[in-house]
């Protein structure tokens, strides 16, 4: 068994309004050090091993968990505790 750890972030220049409302929340609580904000998706996923585990993962991003056109995914595999 395998966990995978995914991370989506919008590419850049794709605009981004949750970031945007965060960067401002943290502005008006005076955190001006904050120069911005980017808000993406974090996945952990259980799978079992194979041989084509990457490519499967790859799949499994272009066609569900990310939208390829506006962002980008990187992902880790690791052995499941």
């Amino acid at each position: 068994m395998r966990k995978v750890k995914i991370h989506i972030t919008l590419k850049e220049g794709v605009l981004d309004p949750q970031g945007k409302a965060v960067h401002n929340s943290l502005q008006s609580l005076e955190y001006n050090n904050v120069q911005d904000v980017r808000v993406g998706k974090y996945m952990e996923v259980m799978v079992e091993d194979s041989d084509n585990l990457e490519a499967e993962i790859d799949r499994m991003c272009d066609q569900l968990l990310a939208n390829p056109v506006i962002e980008n995914y990187s992902y880790t595999i690791e052995e499941a505790s």
